[in-house]
């Protein structure tokens, strides 16, 4: 298995320790910061916004990986652009085939990457329409919405179709995977073919957390 990208979940931060944790985490190689925006409505919790963004993007040098679990996406893109996200994904459930598309086109006029995730309950297939324009696809691997949940196995069927069509296509699409991430379920990830490992509760606060994190990367 090839090393793959890990991607501290900030909303299993403590925020009373987090510019410690951040540089912790920067010193001991973390390239990838997973931003989840929630805004009560499209997911049952609230989290933050681009002002937290931005008042961390000065200080860091990860790629702030932007996760929009937001009724409309269209309307806060141009908020995290300039808050400095580096990638926005967005919900396929969250709109009509010309909305996505209007989300996408409209990511990709700030030069910066887009995506596009799917919930456990959303067949994989919804994403094939989409698939050649996207730099990213992030597969739930739990409801959506609240950290701390157990991972759920059909993600995997999911990560292995995205990277079977991908590598047949000659497509450049990472496949991430976000929910119950821990060393274990991250090898089964890996095993399936995903590229991108978003974990929270399994790295943060942890006093080994640099072992952990290489348990995740892999060889």
């Amino acid at each position: 298995m090839s090393k793959v990208i890990v991607a501290p979940s900030l909303l299993s931060g403590d925020f009373n320790n987090l510019s410690v944790e951040l540089t912790r985490m920067q010193n001991l190689g973390i390239k990838y910061l997973h931003f989840d925006v929630m805004d009560g409505h499209f997911v049952k919790n609230i989290s933050f916004g681009a002002p937290i963004l931005k008042s961390l993007r000065p200080h860091y040098d990860f790629v702030m990986d932007v996760h929009l679990m937001i009724s409309d996406p269209l309307a806060y893109v141009k908020q995290f652009y300039e808050a400095g996200a580096d990638i926005i994904t967005f919900h396929l459930e969250a709109y009509d085939h010309d909305k996505i598309i209007e989300c996408l086109n409209l990511i990709k006029s700030f030069n910066i990457k887009c995506g596009l995730s799917i919930k456990p309950n959303t067949k994989v297939e919804e994403l094939i329409p989409y698939i050649d324009q996207l730099d990213l696809i992030l597969v739930m691997s739990v409801e959506p919405g609240w950290g701390g949940q157990s991972f759920m196995e059909n993600s995997l069927f999911k990560i292995k179709f995205l990277r079977d069509y991908i590598d047949e296509h000659k497509l450049n699409c990472l496949i991430s995977v976000d929910g119950g991430i821990n060393d274990q379920t991250g090898t089964l990830c890996k095993e399936h073919g995903v590229d991108v490992l978003v974990a929270g509760s399994y790295l943060f606060n942890k006093d080994d957390l640099e072992q952990r994190i290489i348990l995740l990367e892999g060889n």
